[in-house]
């Protein structure tokens, strides 16, 4: 038999919230929710502080993180910021260069490429799941390939379930058979890193394809913002839902407000997968940053690392242009986020979003419920 998500975790409404931000993560949790913090965009000390701080305001309630260990990188994971930075062609550089200048957005040569190991690095990542198993959280993520066998043997012994993240019934197979506790099915739909099949298919289709080896939990991911997407995946056989942009437009988020205004227009058709953020493709919200690189000028996205190492410096550019008032600059403002953004209409508080989550979930399971008896 299928093991209880619920259980494993301790969630009271399997209501999953991957963020960034510490106040999202605790509200969430305090109203009935799971919070699951993004670990890898911290250091192993700033971390520690998060969770610390975590701890203290989710007044006992369960929480978890994520953490980006990747199974493969294109340079291996022996290599320092430098060795990585003399592999950035310059036409990638002067490319960048130019196109914040043509947005009134300045940035020097030596500005323009991050010389900080990245945060992919699996020696960060190792470091960033140490700290994490000192902590009470009920659940452990990790993105982007095979959960480490570290990872899975830590989790074990301190009897905390280990998620992964799959965009194809292959990869919930590879992961299965691995050994993880809980599979995230994450559609194209979805911000962030993902695959090609969407939300709809791949759910029931991982759940099929994992039943004759192991049975384990699922949770559906990919463009679910309301309480009804998440009753039609769980009528599908996922036990809850994963959860992220709908995060991003809540006052408590990391987001600046003028990306949240950004949100409250798009549509679903305003988002792209790109390469051209982190060198692996992953859902954004479209702008001149992905026109430029997306365009017949564009030298083309370099791999993960190198691309990141490109792109972080600037959105830090373009984010402070942006806080000063530079309109120009807004029209390069981005973020990771899925097809879900059409459907979000407003800003509001993390704990609202959750009540309003379980509220459409009932109505969703009421009117399913009339539909067959009528």
């Amino acid at each position: 038999m299928v093991a209880n998500i619920k259980e494993m975790t301790g969630a009271e409404f399997p209501l999953f919230a991957f963020s960034h931000c510490r106040d999202v993560v605790a509200a969430v949790s305090r109203a009935g929710g799971f919070g699951v913090l993004g670990g890898s965009s911290f250091t192993p000390e700033t971390l520690a502080a998060e969770l610390d701080w975590i701890v203290e305001h989710s007044e006992g309630k369960p929480f978890g993180i994520d953490i980006l260990i990747p199974e493969n990188l294109d340079f291996g994971s022996d290599f320092t910021a430098d060795q990585l930075a003399e592999r950035i062609p310059a036409r990638h550089r002067d490319f960048t260069i130019e196109l914040l200048a043509r947005h009134g957005v300045p940035m020097s040569q030596a500005e323009a490429i991050d010389r900080r190991i990245p945060q992919t690095s699996p020696a960060i990542g190792e470091a960033l799941m140490d700290i994490a198993f000192r902590y009470p959280i009920r659940l452990i993520a990790n993105a982007l390939g095979i959960a480490p066998p570290r990872m899975l043997e830590l989790g074990r012994e301190k009897s905390v379930p280990v998620a992964a993240l799959v965009g194809a019934k292959e990869h919930a197979l590879r992961q299965v058979k691995a050994g993880v506790d809980i599979l995230v099915a994450q559609g194209t739909e979805a911000g962030g890193h993902c695959g090609e099949v969407s939300t709809l298919v791949l759910v029931p289709e991982v759940i099929a394809a994992i039943r004759p080896v192991r049975e384990v939990p699922v949770l559906a991911a990919g463009g679910i913002v309301t309480g009804g997407q998440m009753a039609g995946c769980m009528a599908m056989g996922a036990q809850g839902v994963w959860t992220g942009s709908v995060w991003l437009a809540t006052v408590e988020a990391e987001t600046s407000e003028a990306f949240r205004q950004k949100m409250v227009e798009a549509s679903s058709r305003d988002t792209i997968r790109s390469k051209a953020r982190t060198g692996k493709p992953s859902r954004q919200l479209r702008s001149a940053w992905h026109d430029a690189w997306e365009g017949p000028d564009s030298p083309g996205a370099l791999p993960m690392p190198l691309m990141g190492m490109i792109s972080q410096p600037a959105f830090e550019k373009i984010e402070k242009e942006t806080l000063k008032g530079n309109a120009r600059a807004r029209a390069l403002t981005s973020y990771f986020v899925g097809q879900g953004v059409g459907l979000i209409n407003e800003i509001q508080g993390a704990g609202s979003v959750v009540q309003q989550f379980k509220e459409e979930f009932a109505a969703a399971l009421e009117g399913l419920i009339a539909s067959i008896e009528s």
